[in-house]
């Protein structure tokens, strides 16, 4: 694992951080976001989305860097990571920052309240896993492609 692979990361996660981020913002969900900081606005909320969204995307080039092996493999460990995400974001996480204490919402008919967030989870984790492979990928391609070495064209030459 190398620097590159964080920054992949990390730029991951910000582009599907935005993504859903605009679909909070549009459902007006951000103030409760900001709420866990103790600021219930839109503007706090997608600070707080968007640093705990970077701070997502690194974890996953941590985590799932050695598993990603192209695009299938790319979007799929993205689209679980969300789920994941959505497990401990909404249902476990946010509660217990805004007070609502640990476990309220892990039952059914909360979960069932929260398929839309679930939705834009799985969102935010099929950019993430298509963001980090366009990063990761392109380079590795033009790293090898530097790597190799230059073929001495053929030359005629006249006796």
């Amino acid at each position: 694992m190398n620097h590159r692979n964080f920054i992949h990361g990390l730029i991951s996660g910000l582009g599907g951080g935005v993504v859903f981020g605009v679909m909070m913002g549009m459902m007006g969900m951000l103030p409760m976001i900001g709420k866990m900081i103790g600021i219930p606005t839109a503007t706090a909320g997608f600070v707080v989305h968007m640093l705990i969204s970077g701070a997502i995307g690194i974890s996953f080039a941590i985590l799932f860097n050695w598993f990603v092996r192209g695009v299938r493999s790319g979007i799929a460990y993205g689209l679980l990571f969300g789920a994941v995400w959505w497990l401990l974001g909404p249902l476990t996480l946010m509660p217990f920052f805004t007070g609502m204490g640990l476990g309220v919402n892990w039952n059914l008919a909360a979960a069932s309240q929260m398929l839309s967030s679930l939705f834009g989870h799985l969102l935010y984790g099929l950019m993430l896993g298509a963001v980090y492979v366009l990063l990761r990928f392109r380079e590795d391609s033009a790293e090898a492609f530097d790597a190799e070495p230059a073929v001495a064209s053929p030359s005629v030459h006249s006796s």
